[in-house]
């Protein structure tokens, strides 16, 4: 007999993001008993709250403050990485945001590629919940992230994101690693080959959600219309 999932979808949350289906092949990151294969890099609460993703990537360009931190947290129905900093924002103030980050609820904290490895060092020995530590290049010295404390590498290298991935992979078969997968299947089962184990996937922004529904409303007054 064939095995099945059966699918439950409300009326009002059937339109929603689905990240691409062959996610599914990746082997996922257990992460505090919970498997996470898929990530929704957003800040968008609303978009945050209509995707089928296991968790969601919440790092942004700006100085993270605790009310967005609190915000996102509240406003997720699945775990949330977040981001606490390290480029612009570094030092004390990131133990600071990755302790408070702790505290509200995140599952983990996504620490800027620029973070220097004794800030990695200081947020690994005060907080619980797993350091996330963004690579953006294969020149990057990776055994003195682990050394520092790094728990799971976020790769973001784009068009070089695959071969970022298969480098580390080959020198350390068992870290964690999530990536970027692209915008295609094609990219993304290719990033999952060369060693991913999580894929983030962007989703449409909201504007462009809005655009295709309006395109639809619009196509119905020209159909009435020719009637």
């Amino acid at each position: 007999m064939k095995r099945f999932a059966p699918e439950i979808s409300g009326n009002l949350r059937s339109h929603m993001i689905k990240v691409p289906q062959v996610i599914r092949d990746a082997t996922g990151i257990i992460v505090l008993g919970k498997r996470i294969k898929s990530l929704v890099f957003s800040t968008d609460v609303a978009i945050i709250r209509n995707t089928n993703a296991d968790a969601i990537m919440a790092v942004y360009p700006f100085t993270p403050q605790p009310l967005i931190t609190e915000a996102l947290i509240m406003a997720a129905d699945v775990p949330v990485f977040c981001g606490v900093g390290g480029g612009v924002t570094t030092g004390k103030r990131v133990i600071n945001l990755a302790l408070d980050a702790e505290f509200k609820g995140a599952m983990a904290v996504v620490l800027n590629n620029p973070t220097p490895n004794y800030v990695v060092e200081q947020v690994r020995q005060t907080i619980d919940i797993p350091v996330v530590v963004t690579v953006v290049s294969e020149y990057e010295d990776i055994q003195a992230r682990i050394n520092a404390g790094a728990d799971i590498f976020n790769v973001s290298g784009a068009k070089r994101t695959t071969e970022i991935v298969r480098g580390i992979r080959e020198k350390y078969p068992s870290v964690p690693i999530i990536a970027t997968g692209g915008p295609t299947d094609i990219s993304i089962k290719e990033t999952i080959e060369a060693g991913a184990n999580a894929i983030t996937y962007t989703p449409p922004s909201s504007a462009e959600l809005f655009s295709q529904s309006m395109i639809k409303y619009r196509k119905i007054y020209e159909e009435e219309a020719m009637d």
